[in-house]
């Protein structure tokens, strides 16, 4: 292993473990129990290798000697003995209890922060990040926490009260004995250096290669469909031997000297054992005057005893901080990963301009608080005026460039007009750039150069929430979420009765497929609406659009998933749901979009033709060769 590897090993950002504890100090009245507690269970563990001197040396000693011994004393002192290790047991419980407690309590919050700031970021973070890596943010990360907060946590500092405890008490018996195990301890801590060092980097790579196969499972469960039909089996298994020989790789590694750590020193202790016996009873034999904190004095069996109690109470504690370091790595490595997602920059909003329910009044647009079915943008104005403008839908693109990365462009001078009430459609091939467009519309990327003017405001100045609220979409690809169908519909608006429900789902002509359910709009959805199909749950997504009731409306290919006969029902749903509002459909199927006010064909970024279907047609250019090229296929 290089420099450089031992040095990542344990090198992270600095304000990571400041930012942690942040959350664990919020519950500083359970701390100072703990910590109470932690004190209380050292101190009795070093008071009761003390007084194995006394028991051994005042009480056991003297009755070898009399002719009649007296065991009341050394009854006593055992049930003393007794009470201090049932001090220690009860604090060691208390504080172990109460660690459990505040260790779940830190996770909670920062599972919250974690998926509140989630729902912040940007579609760009979602589109660069496996959905399986995210969730093992969630799970693995911070399950290294949890263990940490709860176990190593406390049992290191516990392990460091013990030493400094055990310390003094070994100063008390005999300063030669200690010099001795410290000496000892010393030359132990070197070899645990090293080897904490070696593993500490692969524990840094566990979490990321495990986060790694999670994304990949997390992939290929989502696409078991298209594994199988194109047999692709041998091959995902592969992909995940890959990446699963990677993930054992780096933990056989980071647990291969962990591992081995405990019994090093466990073994180097009971080494020190021995020759603290033998130095011990070398010194007995000696004659030579014993040194402590208390005096000087003769070395003792009960002093040797009790000495050899308190180096394994020293020693013990040593080699727990020594395993503890492996666990900390680790919960370190996925602190850095949970704040790295913490940190992500928010999706920008610099919108002032908002949508409100509206009402004229005296000929005059005031806001209501009541739905008036009116919408209406709210601009408030420096000098603390307010003027509002109705919501019509209209969407104006003036030379309109824009590219996923920077320096490459996919939209290029697009320039376009939807009126209200008017039904825009864009063809072309895939990759032309019209789902791009509509992406736009909605704001969930920000243009390279040109503007997008909605109802004559600048989209950039509207709130982001409230311009969305303004828009119905119906995607191509269909989202549904555990619930019963009638929450999954009133998604699109939560304040909508279930009446309106109902009505939305038969405006989208799914109320039929519904009431046949097995407990009609209350029949529960699972494994995003697995048992429904794939038309059946694209019905259920037209009509979350339709209760929204939305001035404007995307439909991504939104029949797409429905074949010919429902769509002809579905179309006329979509026609009523269409009624008075700007829609913006892209779609395949020239038929669906023949009565279209405006048609426009897209190549390359590009609109390289605009029009009406009949114009269109006259012109004969690229449009007109789609056209009669999809009759040909028919």
């Amino acid at each position: 292993m290089t420099k450089d590897m031992k040095a990542s090993s344990i090198k992270f950002h600095k304000g990571t473990a400041k930012r942690l504890f942040d959350y664990i100090f919020e519950y500083k009245l359970q701390l100072a129990v703990v910590i109470v507690c932690i004190i209380l269970s050292a101190l009795a563990s070093a008071l009761s290798s003390l007084f194995t001197k006394t028991l051994i040396d005042d009480y056991i000693e003297p009755l070898l000697i009399e002719t009649v011994p007296d065991f009341s004393g050394l009854f006593r002192a055992i049930l003393m003995m007794a009470a201090i290790y049932a001090i220690g047991i009860v604090a060691t419980f208390l504080y172990n209890r109460i660690m459990v407690v505040i260790a779940q309590g830190v996770l909670k919050k920062i599972r919250d922060r974690m998926f509140s700031h989630m729902q912040t970021l940007p579609i760009k973070y979602f589109d660069t990040h496996t959905h399986g890596d995210i969730m093992s943010h969630y799970t693995n990360d911070t399950d290294t926490l949890r263990q940490m907060i709860a176990q190593n946590i406390p049992q290191m500092f516990s392990s460091i009260v013990t030493i400094v405890a055990v310390l003094a008490s070994m100063l008390v018996l005999s300063v030669w004995l200690t010099i001795f195990v410290v000496a000892c301890v010393l030359i132990m801590l070197q070899i645990t250096k090293k080897i904490t060092g070696k593993s500490g980097y692969y524990f840094v790579r566990q979490q990321n290669s495990l986060g790694d196969v999670n994304g990949y499972i997390e992939e290929m469960i989502h696409g078991q469909k298209v594994i199988k039909v194109f047999c692709h089996e041998e091959k995902a298994k592969e992909g995940f031997d890959k990446k699963n020989g990677q993930l054992r790789h780096d933990a056989t590694e980071a647990n291969r000297f962990a591992n081995i750590l405990g019994p090093i020193m466990n073994n180097l202790g009971y080494v020190l054992y021995v020759l603290l016996a033998v130095v011990g009873g070398a010194l007995a034999l000696s004659g030579l005057p014993n040194v402590s904190l208390t005096g000087i004095g003769t070395v003792t069996l009960g002093m040797i005893a009790s000495f050899l109690q308190l180096s394994r109470s020293f020693v013990m504690p040593i080699s727990q901080i020594s395993q503890q370091f492996s666990s900390i790595i680790m919960a370190m490595a996925g602190a850095e990963r949970i704040f790295a997602l913490i940190d992500e920059e928010s999706e920008t909003d610099d919108g002032y301009v908002t949508l409100v329910n509206a009402v004229y009044k005296d000929g005059e647009l005031q806001e209501s608080k009541e739905r008036t079915g009116l919408w209406a943008w709210k601009h408030p104005h420096g000098d603390g005026t307010t003027t509002f403008t109705e919501l019509k839908g209209e969407v104006r693109f003036f030379d309109v460039d824009f590219g996923y990365e920077e320096n490459k462009l996919v939209l290029h001078n697009i320039t376009l007009y939807a009126e209200q009430g008017q039904k825009i459609a864009f063809v072309g091939a895939t990759g032309a750039g019209k789902t791009t467009i509509t992406n736009l519309i909605n704001r969930f990327y920000d243009l390279a150069d040109g503007k997008i003017r909605y109802d004559g405001i600048n989209i950039n100045k509207i709130k982001k929430a409230d311009l969305r609220r303004s828009l119905g979409i119906v995607l191509q690809d269909v989202n549904l979420f555990t619930g019963t169908v009638l929450d999954n519909i009133r998604y699109g608006r939560l304040d909508a009765t279930d009446e309106e429900c109902i009505a939305a789902a038969k405006l989208a002509n799914a109320d039929g497929f519904i009431q046949m359910l097995p407990e009609g709009y209350n029949t529960m959805l699972e494994g995003d609406g697995s048992g429904l199909s794939q038309g059946q749950r694209q019905l259920i997504s037209i009509a979350r659009a339709a209760v929204a009731d939305p001035p404007v409306m995307i439909l991504d290919e939104a029949t797409s998933s429905i074949d010919t006969r429902t769509e002809a029902i579905v179309q006329r749903g979509m026609d009523a749901l269409m009624h008075g509002r700007t829609v913006f459909v892209i779609a395949h199927r020239l038929s669906t979009v023949q009565n279209s006010d405006v048609i426009m064909v897209l190549e390359l970024g590009r609109i390289i033709e605009r029009g009406s279907h009949q114009q269109l047609i006259e012109k004969k250019g690229k449009y007109y060769q789609l056209y009669t090229g999809a009759f040909e296929l028919e």
